[in-house]
């Protein structure tokens, strides 16, 4: 009889140890999967992430594009200006240098 209990004892033990190996294997399972979704959707909000930080970098960079060729028009304005002005009066002290002179030969 001593050996029919130890016969159960190691049936149980065994039995108790495929039953355990088994349940680990599907909790591993189950959480590998839970995993890989996880990992999965992470992937997803990055690449979402990515793909909106390149599209405000574009947009950015359109803006400041636009914005330095409206500088550049402003700058090439007031250059045209101040040269226009610059001729109009070397034009005048011409202008009137030469009124000045004729005046006193006269």
């Amino acid at each position: 009889m001593v050996k029919v209990a130890a016969f159960n004892r190691e049936t149980s033990m065994r039995l108790t140890m495929i039953l355990a190996a088994t349940a680990a294997t599907l909790a591993l399972s189950a959480c590998s999967q839970k995993t890989e979704d996880k990992a999965e959707a992470t992937a997803d909000n990055a690449a979402a992430t990515a793909s909106s930080a390149a599209t405000d970098t574009a947009a950015n960079t359109a803006a400041a594009g636009d914005a330095a060729a409206g500088a550049a028009n402003n700058a090439a304005d007031a250059t045209a200006g101040a040269a226009n002005a610059a001729g109009d009066a070397a034009h005048d002290a011409t202008t009137s240098s030469t009124t000045t002179t004729t005046t006193e030969k006269h």
